[in-house]
């Protein structure tokens, strides 16, 4: 792989991309310091005791004292996504750096574009261990907190490894689940589901992105929201010879979405069968290196464009 022009690394907020990923860096203090850099309107909101990150509108009033409730956001805000932790000893550039400083310059963005229906959220502890289970993520209780808040009809779209190559993936793993599942409300998640992935594929298209494909993505913050009772639609980026080998392998072996689905891919011989880009994922491999950054825009406009509700 050829080497990554560094002068991506100069703008912001990507200049603070490399010390974000360092190994033994403390990621919520330089989180915390790049947010307070860029002078977002901010508050950080312990649960379970994971710290996560809320990032508002300019105009939106935080009420005090801070993390008692959100400002007044309307009915049905977007809810944008993505976990700031990473596995111990990854550097995590993809994993989930990238996502983060992507949604650090969307919100530069929508602010300039006046846009106010929006919220973004940095996760922790997406990354659970073996034996954890799903209620130890922080995806999970962050979704029962926001409940009381109100935000039952956020529309949330839940962005994991987006920095490299230029196909999006939506993934359309939750719907393995939801046709299995009769339990009360589950027709509401359904529906949910289907509006947000309309609406990601009306805006790629409005923005004229041609590699959209719709994918099982392994399960990541999305989970913890749907065991909560919210549908999230995750949206990863794939290089393009992964994307077209991956729906290739899924035509030809569709019990290969089971394994996805059951999660037992990660303990099977299949494993290898996966993208490149995600077996590298949790590894010391997920470095700055193979970050493909001259298909960064294409990710931050599409994060804003979300928010256009006139498209």
């Amino acid at each position: 792989m050829k080497p990554v022009s560094e002068s991506w690394l100069k703008s912001s907020p990507y200049d603070r991309f490399s010390y974000f990923i360092a190994i033994k860096v403390d990621r919520h203090k330089t989180l915390l310091q790049t947010i307070e850099k860029l002078g977002l309107n901010f508050m950080v909101l312990t649960v379970a005791g994971n710290r996560h990150f809320f990032i508002f509108p300019p105009g939106k009033k935080l009420p005090r004292p801070v993390g008692s409730a959100l400002p007044a956001m309307g009915e049905s805000p977007y809810m944008f996504v993505a976990h700031y932790d990473r596995v111990e000893g990854s550097p995590g550039a993809n994993d989930n750096g990238v996502a983060v400083f992507h949604l650090l310059r969307a919100a530069t963005l929508l602010a300039q574009r006046n846009f106010d229906n929006w919220i973004i959220v940095f996760t922790d502890k997406e990354e659970i261990t073996s034996g954890e289970s799903f209620k130890m993520q922080g995806s999970f209780t962050l979704a029962q907190k926001i409940k009381t808040f109100g935000l039952e009809k956020a529309k949330i779209y839940n962005f994991d490894t987006c920095g490299t190559g230029d196909t999006f993936v939506l993934s359309n793993m939750a719907d393995s689940i939801l046709e299995k599942t009769d339990s009360p409300g589950i027709q509401k998640i359904k529906t949910d589901m289907q509006n947000l992935r309309y609406h990601a594929l009306k805006t790629a298209h409005f923005l004229n992105l041609e590699k959209v494909l719709l994918a099982p993505i392994p399960f990541c913050d999305d989970m913890g929201f749907l065991r909560a009772g919210f549908a999230a639609q995750t949206i990863t980026i794939l290089p393009s010879e992964d994307a077209s080998k991956y729906e290739a392998l899924l035509r030809s072996r569709p019990e290969f979405t089971d394994l996805i689905v059951s999660g037992g891919i990660k303990n099977s011989p299949e494993k290898r069968h996966l993208p490149v880009t995600w077996k590298n994922m949790n590894t010391p491999a997920d470095t700055i290196d193979r970050l493909t950054p001259q298909f960064f825009d294409q990710a931050v406009n599409f994060m804003v464009e979300l928010c256009n509700q006139e498209l």
